[in-house]
């Protein structure tokens, strides 16, 4: 898709690109972002859009005002008015393009992250908090199963076990716990949690393209394949990106110690 098409206009989500970074923000901060289906499925169609922009490199997600997303309106759910419209299997395919776009995805957590936001979070490459947020499962305190990939992306990043037991016995965790259990990559103070986030994609962003894309979806393919059979996929895309004028531009500017000047090709 041409770096030219402007991103879509949504009712529950903001969606921007500037150069090679897409911002998806969750935008209801009046209920903390909780998520309603036309969430759902807004945010699955933004997604869709960003992952066939070949311009973008990054897409940072987060919300507005104090919160990430705590999940499902659950006063919507309640009372109704949260079914603003029915979904189709198709429509909760939000965190398979987190998880697998060509971009490197960066949950920007900022606040309450739980259930299906937790989902979301967990589906991204890379996941930052302030030292405010605080994360909770939280689907069996509602009486569901869970939704958004939850029982397949925790384990990869926790362990089986305590994946489980987020599940299993939910309860809130606080920002330092995250990062200890590897939740979370990074934790930032709350006045430079802003500044940490961009800090992270300023060095995604100076990064060699090629490269960059590559070694995401080497992770992603590296999930479904054997051992032998990923080395011979890993090793023709390693060699192929010697190709690239920008793989000797990085190699020459590490050799002269310097900033290499990257060009895309």
């Amino acid at each position: 898709m041409s770096g030219r098409d402007s991103p879509p206009t949504f009712e529950t989500i903001l969606v921007s690109i500037s150069g090679p970074v897409a911002r998806l923000t969750m935008n209801r901060p009046e209920r903390m972002n909780a998520m309603t289906n036309r969430m759902v499925r807004e945010t699955t169609e933004a997604l869709e859009f960003v992952a066939g922009r070949d311009d973008v490199r990054v897409l940072v997600l987060t919300g507005a005002g104090r919160a990430f997303c705590p999940g499902a309106d659950i006063n919507g759910v309640a009372d109704g008015s949260g079914a603003d419209e029915r979904l189709g299997p198709d429509q909760f395919k939000a965190a398979v393009w987190l998880h697998e776009m060509p971009a490197v995805t960066i949950a920007a957590i900022n606040g309450a992250c739980a259930g299906a936001g937790l989902g979301w979070a967990a589906a991204c490459d890379l996941r930052v908090a302030s030292r405010a947020a605080k994360f909770n499962t939280a689907f069996l305190d509602v009486g569901v199963a869970g939704d958004m990939a939850g029982p397949w992306t925790l384990p990869r990043l926790i362990g089986a076990a305590m994946a489980r037991e987020l599940y299993m016995l939910p309860g809130k965790l606080d920002a330092e716990e995250a990062l200890r259990i590897g939740l979370v990559n990074r934790v930032f103070d709350d006045a430079a949690f802003t500044e940490g986030v961009q800090s992270i994609v300023d060095r995604l962003t100076a990064a060699a393209p090629a490269g960059l894309r590559t070694m995401k979806q080497n992770f992603v393919d590296a999930e479904r394949m054997g051992l032998s059979e990923f080395v011979e996929l890993e090793s023709k895309r390693h060699i192929a990106l010697f190709q690239f004028d920008d793989t000797r531009e990085a190699f020459a500017a590490k050799a002269e110690r310097r900033s290499p000047n990257f060009t895309g090709h």
